[in-house]
Formats: structure tokens, C-alpha cells, sequence
């Protein structure tokens, strides 16, 4: 595992936000809260989210657990190029999140908006300083704009010392790119784009590997596909009905996992650690039982001849972008 790509020990497992953010639906705010609490529990000390999860309900809900802990033993990331703008419209979020549309997202790159989107972060986390900044999803709105601006601008907030680590989260490997040549990354947060189902055909882990950017890996389940041991026939991929050929894909690397006693999603969450590139696996959980499943599977021992009979499989290169 490539830990030495990055500054901040970030530990295997990382917590991830989005679901404590009512992302799909509602999570009671007890439940949210002891969720965080379970990650802590567990041993994680990375912990991901945004202003987008939840028009901030995410960031709200993870201070107010983290900021009675000692702030120097854990590391904390949030994302930047969208800021929350009060929304008199009222109703219901638009973009997936079960919350009230109290405020509505503004796409802004610029220097000027990347420095209240912070200062707009902490408030929400009650804390005095984030340790991460992503640029998030550049490649949905503009990715020269957030190359051209966004990135100069976290270069320079991380030469301030307001943020100690700079990256971007994305969805597209080509996009992520394009962006470790632009700039001086030290991560990139990659969700559903190198995991066991799939793997990029562009060389971005081995060119991070050159320029010594740390991979922070997320959606390793490809939103539910790989999530189970048995891979049910209404099982989601990107977000939506995964397609017969993926579902067939699925079962037979569960199926090789069968084979050396090992569940799929156990393989899924450990298999993007093996790669020199990747320096954290992050994960998703709406509920204490759902954190400590992750927590269990990161720890499992997986017989080295697995890796090799998966490999004998095949990973789809085209899956995804």
C-alpha cells in the first residue's frame, strides 16, 4: 500500500459522508450520530464529506461528533466548487438527498468562492480547520474551469496553510487525468472507477504512483453491484439497474470468492488497497452495524491465491469512464 504518497496517515479504511447526509433517505439524527460514533469505535480516523451531501446536513452531523475528539488524531476532508445559497422556493432537495431545500447549490471555481466554501464548511462542522480540500465533481461542470481556476487556487490556500492536503473528487479516470498533470495534487478521490468489477484502461494509477498523488478510492461496491456475497438480479450499478452482463460478471467473482471462503464484498473492499497508487479505501454507512461490516472485511484475511483467481477473471475495462 502506497501510504508513503501522502503526508497524512490516513489508515486503510476512511469514513465516508453521503449517507449521513440523508442521501435517498432519511436518517434519524440519532442514528447519523452514532454512526460517525461506530466509525470512531471501529479505529477510523478518516473522515470524508461536503457541502453537496445533504445541502450540508453531512458536515453538521459529523462535527458535532468529531468535534469533541482530540482534532490532532483524526483527519477530516471536505469538497469545494459548490456553495450553499439560501433558496426561498422551498420543497423538497432536487439533486438525491431526503432533506428540505433550505438552500440551493451555486457552481463557483473561483478563488474568492473556494475560500468561503471553506470558511462556509467549517462553520457547519464547528471546527477550526478541514485538513483536505477536494475541487468536487470539475468533470459534471466545467473541467478546464476548475483546472484553470479551481486548482490554482487550492495550490495556493495549501502554500497559506489553511488546508494541509489538496485534491479533486471525480467520477471520470480521464478527468482525474488531466488533473494530476495540471497540477501539484497530493490525492485524488476516485469513486466506482478501480474496484474489483473494473478497472480504468487510462494510465492514472501509475502516472499518480510518478507524481507521488495518493489515490483515495471510494464506491468500491459500484453502488451495490459487488455489496453482497450472493449478487441479486435487482442489484444497482451506477446508481441504476445493473445490466445483465454485469450481473453475470459479479457472480462469477463472487463465485471465485466462494471458492477460498471469502464473501464478495470483502474482496471489493480490499482488492484497490493492493495497488501502490492507493492510499485509502472509503466507505459509506448509514448505521453502526453497516460501519463496523466494513470494518471487519478491511481486517479479514484473504488468501493470496484469491487475487490471482479473480485476476484469471478479469476486470471490464469498459464499464466505466
Amino acid at each position: 500500500m502506497g501510504v508513503a504518497l501522502t503526508p497524512l496517515n490516513l489508515g486503510k479504511l476512511g469514513f465516508g459522508g453521503a449517507g449521513i447526509g440523508n442521501l435517498y433517505r432519511a436518517i434519524p439524527e440519532g442514528e447519523a450520530l452514532a454512526t460517525v460514533l461506530a466509525a470512531w469505535d471501529a479505529g477510523i480516523r478518516y473522515f470524508d464529506t461536503a457541502p453537496h451531501y445533504g445541502l450540508g446536513l453531512s458536515e453538521q452531523r459529523l462535527g458535532a461528533v468529531l468535534r469533541d475528539k482530540p482534532r490532532d488524531d483524526f483527519v477530516i476532508s471536505t469538497k469545494v466548487g459548490r456553495l450553499l445559497e439560501p433558496n426561498a422556493a422551498g420543497g423538497q432537495d432536487p439533486e438525491g438527498f431526503d432533506v428540505p431545500a433550505t438552500a440551493k447549490r451555486v457552481w463557483d471555481f473561483s478563488e474568492a468562492g473556494i475560500r468561503r466554501s471553506i470558511e462556509d464548511s467549517l462553520d457547519r462542522l464547528g471546527l477550526t480547520h478541514v485538513d483536505i480540500a477536494y475541487l468536487h465533481d470539475a468533470d459534471v461542470h466545467d473541467l478546464r474551469e476548475g483546472i484553470t481556476q479551481g486548482l490554482p487556487a487550492l495550490e495556493k490556500l495549501r502554500s497559506e496553510g489553511v488546508v494541509k492536503a489538496i485534491g479533486v473528487g471525480l467520477n471520470s479516470a480521464e478527468a482525474a487525468l488531466e488533473c494530476v498533470e495540471a497540477a501539484d495534487l497530493d490525492l485524488v478521490m476516485l469513486a466506482g472507477r478501480y474496484t474489483l468489477l473494473e478497472q480504468p484502461t487510462v494510465p492514472l494509477l501509475e502516472r499518480c504512483v510518478e507524481r507521488r498523488t495518493g489515490v483515495v478510492n471510494v464506491g468500491v461496491y459500484n453502488s451495490g453491484l459487488l455489496a453482497r456475497a450472493d449478487v441479486p438480479d435487482d442489484a444497482h450499478y451506477n446508481y441504476d439497474q445493473a445490466p445483465p452482463h454485469l450481473l453475470e460478471r459479479a457472480r462469477r467473482l463472487a463465485e471465485v470468492c466462494r471458492d477460498f471462503g471469502v464473501e464478495l464484498p470483502t474482496a471489493a473492499l480490499q482488492f484497490p488497497l493492493r495497488h501502490p497508487a492507493v492510499v485509502n479505501v472509503t466507505a459509506g454507512a448509514t448505521s453502526p452495524e453497516q460501519v463496523a461490516s466494513n470494518a471487519a472485511r478491511m481486517e479479514e484475511s484473504v488468501p493470496e491465491e484469491l487475487w490471482d483467481a479473480l485476476a484469471a477473471v478479469g476486470g471490464d475495462t469498459q464499464s466505466g469512464g
